[in-house]
């Protein structure tokens, strides 16, 4: 990365990581392996050929300088999840705004028993660990505020692209998801210990099966998406909504008030709502005080506190 695009001979490079030269082959085929574009071999060097679409640290780094995820960035090329490491790492003193990134994960997990999938460099998989000073009913905020911020990076890379909000963690696009979140905590009955916010969006993928009822942004826009440029994008719009809701007293009218803005399934959609083994149907009457979804029933309005919102 440091002499991206110039030959660097493999006696150098092994100086430089106090190894062999053969050492330095073994590296530059794996590097290969995992879709990394070098040129060369041991007897003429090695060339970077262009900067590889890898979340790495060091490229994403100087993006983020100022927010508070520019510190402890993790990169992973493949791991289980990254949400349950990154609930690992909370529970063992890991700093807020430290961030578990991934190429790929091989049980990634989407809410309730639900898995993510995650192909090798395809998506943006990634954790963020948070502590705020809010109470556990103030969670649901947080992950609409994560909504937001997926909206709006993606939205900054091309503002041709029309995202919609559905309630309380998908991203969508054409009525098809492009992104998921999963928000994860560890709480006491009126404070929380920290919050694993997971976003899962697609990026690359160049199919689905049909069932899934996903996309993604290469998809929807036939073109491919620097994941670097996205991630950078994510994390500083994440970031500006997570210090709106912590140091901003009216930041709770503001995040729900813009989620139903931007959001066509927060007011007049004919939804069916499975909620703890119930059946829920009727029409979407905007977000409670809480952020909760109202839906107006055959009795009158029902608040729903948690479940799976289908299209009726």
């Amino acid at each position: 990365m440091e002499h991206a695009t110039v030959v660097v001979s493999g006696t150098k490079i092994a100086q430089e990581i106090s190894g062999s030269r053969s050492e330095v082959w073994r590296l530059m085929q794996q590097l290969r392996g995992l879709g990394v574009d070098v040129a060369g071999h041991l007897a003429t060097g090695y060339q970077l050929r262009s900067v590889p679409d890898l979340l790495l640290p060091e490229i994403l780094r100087p993006l983020l300088r100022g927010t508070i995820f520019d510190a402890h960035l993790h990169h992973f090329y493949k791991i289980g999840s990254t949400n349950t490491a990154a609930m690992a790492a909370a529970a063992e003193g890991a700093p807020e705004g430290t961030v578990f990134l991934a190429e790929e994960q091989t049980a990634g997990r989407g809410r309730g028993s639900n898995s993510w999938q995650s192909p090798r460099s395809a998506g943006i998989y990634c954790s963020i660990i948070l502590r705020p000073l809010l109470p556990p009913s103030d969670v649901l905020v947080l992950s609409l505020a994560a909504g937001l911020a997926v909206q709006g990076a993606i939205q900054q890379v091309d503002s041709r692209v029309k995202v919609d909000l559905k309630w309380p963690n998908d991203v969508l696009i054409g009525g098809e998801k492009v992104c998921g979140i999963l928000t994860e905590m560890n709480a006491e009955a009126t404070r929380v210990r920290h919050i694993v916010a997971g976003i899962g969006i697609n990026v690359n993928q160049a199919s689905f099966p049909k069932e899934l009822g996903a996309t993604s942004l290469r998809l929807v826009t036939g073109s491919e998406w620097s994941r670097v440029e996205l991630a950078g994008a994510l994390l500083k719009s994440l970031d500006r909504e997570y210090r709106h809701l912590v140091e901003d007293s009216d930041a709770r009218e503001s995040i729900l008030r813009r989620f139903a803005e931007r959001s066509s399934w927060t007011r007049g959609k004919r939804v069916r709502v499975d909620e703890n083994g119930l059946a829920i149907e009727g029409v979407t009457e905007g977000l409670d005080p809480r952020g909760f979804l109202q839906v107006r029933v055959a009795g009158g309005l029902h608040t729903i506190l948690s479940g799976t919102v289908r299209e009726k």
